[in-house]
């Protein structure tokens, strides 16, 4: 170690034992020595970095996914919100069916309003529940004799909407929104037209377009219309629940083509495709 009179030097030396013979000799100071440290110990820390940030080396940490594994954890979470909404469908279709093959009424779509909403009533008087459901009941019935809806009755999606098919058949012709806004649908002569939802008749008649024509009111902004039938089995103002008979199918009009149903489906007053949402 040699010394001046302001910085002190230090040598690193590797000495042959044998031949007292430098083999390696490193002379640094102690601010040299620290920034060699402070230096070295940045390239080792930025090459670790980049060979984890770059390298498959990565996916050996515990606990940090790749880009595989985070794509397919977003589809698997899609798949499972997917089904648990398919197995909702199939679970109140099922029930429906249930209580229609049995003789029961339908389910009415204040149970699927109880099945979505998180507010518990167990806590509540059962007594004073049972007069407000009777008054409840009395006001919508007074208000949908002529199928005027009050303005705050409660709305569901019509995704959420569960329709009884009116006839079963062949779609002759299919929903074009600007050439054909509503449906053909091929049935026999003398079948039975059923109501696709709860509600109210608003029109029941002849002319020589339509022949007999039924629009339904229902809940939601939603009217369903049934032309082309050779008779009608209801009357305007009466109250119709979902799958009862309103007609029969036969040509009743001049321009018909042929024996078959014609159906519409409006929401929000614009036209719906109805095969979005019913099977024919």
């Amino acid at each position: 170690m040699a010394n001046d009179n302001k910085i002190s030097k230090f040598r690193f030396a590797l000495i042959d034992d044998t031949s007292h013979q430098h083999i390696f000799v490193i002379r640094f100071t102690r601010a040299s020595l620290l920034a060699t440290t402070i230096c070295g110990a940045i390239a080792i820390l930025l090459l670790i970095f980049m060979l984890i940030a770059f390298t498959p080396i990565r996916t050996f940490i515990p606990g940090y996914p790749d880009s595989r594994s985070k794509r397919a954890a977003i589809q698997n979470a899609v798949k499972v919100d997917s089904l648990e909404n398919v197995i909702f469908r199939w679970e109140l279709y099922t029930t429906n069916l249930k209580r229609v093959l049995t003789g029961e009424e339908g389910v009415q779509l204040d149970s699927i309003i109880k099945t979505i909403s998180q507010t518990s009533v167990q806590d509540l008087d059962q007594a004073h529940l049972r007069k407000q459901d009777s008054l409840l009941r009395q006001h919508v019935t007074e208000e949908e004799q002529f199928g005027i809806a009050s303005h705050n009755s409660r709305k569901l999606p019509i995704e959420g909407v569960l329709f009884f098919t009116p006839v079963k058949g062949v779609v002759l012709r299919g929903f074009d929104a600007y050439t054909h806004p509503f449906l053909d649908i091929a049935a026999a002569e003398g079948t039975v037209v059923k109501a696709a939802l709860d509600g109210t008749v608003i029109h029941a008649g002849w002319d020589k377009k339509t022949g007999y024509a039924i629009y339904i009111q229902h809940e939601g902004d939603l009217i369903t219309a049934y032309k082309n039938n050779s008779s009608i089995t209801t009357k305007e103002g009466s109250r119709v629940k979902a799958g009862a008979p309103i007609a029969v199918v036969g040509a009743s009009n001049e321009e018909s083509t042929g024996s078959h149903l014609h159906f519409e489906l409006w929401h929000n007053g614009e036209n719906v495709d109805p095969t979005q949402y019913l099977n024919f």
